[in-house]
């Protein structure tokens, strides 16, 4: 029965896309300072590295160098070289190589590739890239082409095809880490239907994709366009409104419907400056006209700024001005 499943949605898939998309190997890495890393590493599938922990910096062949945080997901493309510098302590990272297949033998041979691989999910951490052999024809198949199946106006022709990777920014981020998680957790299993549930979650993940990568090429439109000139006159808007509110700037991004990694990037063109400094700048320049009031207490002042405390706000007072919040008065009443 459950093969008798698996082969209609693999049937299904391949009629509407042409192709089928493949996990060939889930991987946890979990790398303390020290380790020696591969100077760089690039293979024929797409692989996607999810930052469970830690700080790590990705340099990207055409893409530059990309900081990484815990929670951060990027996927990179197929035979880009691309190598990982950790920058905190520890770091423990999840890879899953994926790709798309247009034969069914091709299919057959990588998931029998997936059964003869060790089941110690944890990779030497000397080595980079999967530990099976991925079929060269892998490489030759976009992840564009074949989302076009989801009916979302991603094609190969879009400027994003030129991108080497692309960092999860929005809100599918958090659904994506977790169904990378389930697919690395039944690969290692010998459940039933295994093979059934790893496709299934597969096919789910490919979709959740082309919704981020939707979003990330409607919100580059925007920016292109002008619209967002409009959309950050309105974030900026409502920053003046609510900073002695506490309000960040995920929430300032979010009330204009745009993700927080587009947001700062719009708005720094637009204005010159980050939407967090601009917020830093707005609260001192509160903090500055309440200290001159000799009456209204510092740790006052803190709250009335929108600083979430008074240590944060003499950090960032201190940061900004050179001075603590009482040198700053005592200048002034001087």
């Amino acid at each position: 029965m459950a093969n008798k499943l698996l082969s209609a949605i693999e049937d299904e898939v391949f009629m509407s896309a042409g192709s089928v998309p493949v996990v060939i190997e889930g991987i946890e890495h979990l790398y303390d300072t020290g380790d020696s890393l591969p100077y760089e590493s690039s293979h024929n599938s797409h692989e996607l590295l999810y930052l469970r922990d830690g700080k790590v910096e990705v340099s990207v062949e055409g893409g530059g160098k990309i900081s990484l945080s815990k929670g951060s997901t990027i996927v990179i493309r197929p035979l880009v070289k691309h190598r990982l510098i950790i920058k905190s302590g520890k770091a423990d990272i999840l890879n899953l190589y994926f790709g798309f297949i247009h034969d069914s033998k091709e299919l057959t041979a990588a998931r029998e590739g997936n059964r003869i691989a060790s089941p110690d999910k944890t990779h030497d951490k000397n080595s980079a890239g999967p530990s099976v052999t991925i079929p060269g024809s892998m490489a030759q198949i976009s992840i564009e082409s074949f989302l076009k199946f989801a009916d979302l106006g991603l094609t190969e022709d879009n400027e994003m095809t030129s991108h080497p990777c692309f960092v999860l920014t929005g809100a599918e981020k958090t659904e994506i880490s977790l169904l990378a998680e389930r697919i690395v957790s039944e690969m290692s299993s010998e459940r039933y239907s295994k093979d059934l549930m790893i496709q299934t979650l597969t096919v789910e993940l490919m979709i959740i994709l082309s919704r981020a990568m939707r979003n990330e090429w409607e919100e580059n439109i925007r920016v292109k366009t002008g619209k967002a000139k409009e959309l950050v006159a309105i974030a900026k808007q409502y920053m003046d409104d609510n900073f002695d509110q506490g309000v960040t700037v995920a929430q300032a991004a979010q009330y204009v419907f745009l993700s927080q990694g587009y947001f700062t990037r719009a708005f720094v063109h637009e204005t010159g400056m980050s939407p967090m400094n601009y917020l830093m700048k707005k609260r001192i320049e509160r903090a500055c006209s309440l200290l001159e009031n000799n009456e209204i207490k510092v740790s006052a002042i803190s709250l009335q700024s929108g600083f979430s405390s008074p240590q944060r706000f003499n950090v960032a007072f201190r940061k900004l001005m050179g001075m603590t919040p009482m040198e700053y008065r005592k200048r002034h009443l001087k």
